[in-house]
C-alpha cells in the first residue's frame, strides 16, 4: 500500500511506531499534552502525514521525530523504527540528559546495608521530633 493513500490516526501511529505499548496509552499521552506538533498540542484523532515533526515525551526522555512512513499495524521493531527518523539534536540532548541522570544517581549517598532494628527506632524517633 502506498504511504500517501492511507490515513493514520496519531495515536495509532505512535502505537505502531512503538513509542507506547498500547493504543489506549498512546491516546492518553496525546490527550495529556505529551505529544506536540510544531510546539502545539494535538488530538489523538489527527491524521499523520509523512514529513510531520513531532515532539514525544515519554518519562524522562523527549524524542523529536520526523515521520518517514505510515502504518496502522504494529509490526517488528525494525519495521517500527523505519516509520520515523529522530533528529540529531534530539539524540544529543537525550544522551546528555541521560548522562546527567547517571551522574546524579552516583552522587547520592548510599548505605552499605539496610538499617537494623536499633537504627530504625532512631530514625522513627528523629522523624517524630521534627
Amino acid at each position: 500500500m502506498n504511504g500517501e493513500d492511507i490515513k493514520v490516526r496519531l495515536d495509532k501511529w505512535l502505537w505502531a511506531a512503538r513509542f507506547y505499548k498500547t493504543r489506549a496509552i498512546a491516546s492518553e499521552a496525546v490527550s495529556g499534552g505529551r505529544v506536540h506538533l510544531a510546539g502545539r498540542r494535538v488530538k489523538p484523532s489527527r491524521s499523520v502525514k509523512i514529513g510531520d515533526c513531532f515532539e514525544v515525551r515519554r518519562g524522562y526522555e523527549c524524542y523529536e521525530v520526523i515521520v518517514t512512513g505510515l502504518s496502522e499495524r504494529r509490526g517488528p521493531a525494525d519495521a517500527a523504527q523505519a516509520l520515523y527518523r529522530e533528529t540529531e539534536s534530539s539524540v544529543e540532548k537525550r544522551a546528555s540528559e541521560a548522562e546527567k541522570r547517571r551522574l546524579a544517581i552516583m552522587q547520592r549517598p548510599r548505605s552499605e546495608s539496610r538499617p537494623d532494628k536499633k537504627q530504625r527506632r532512631q530514625i522513627r524517633q528523629f522523624i517524630r521530633k521534627s
